[in-house]
């Protein structure tokens, strides 16, 4: 039986821009997957803007994926690559 991906996200609600950050003027996000109970994979991915406003969207619609469609495009990604 497989296990269920789960996603570590921990909010500091003092921090608006939680799981961001700037490189370079584009903003990034990243979170830690854990595909099984064995394994964390931290995951760092351009949100492919350099607007504040639109990484914050684009942060929340992510984060609101589920883990195991995380552990998947983080799969894709790899493989691309």
């Amino acid at each position: 039986m497989r296990e269920q991906a789960s996603l570590s996200i921990r909010v500091n609600a003092d921090n608006p821009n939680h799981h961001l950050w700037n490189n370079n003027g584009t903003w990034f996000i990243h979170y830690t997957v854990h595909p099984d109970r064995l394994t964390a994979a931290r995951v760092r991915r351009s949100l492919g803007t350099k607007s504040l406003p639109t990484a914050l969207k684009r942060r929340d619609v992510l984060l609101g994926t589920s883990a195991a469609a995380l552990v998947e495009l983080q799969a894709t990604e790899r493989r691309a690559a």
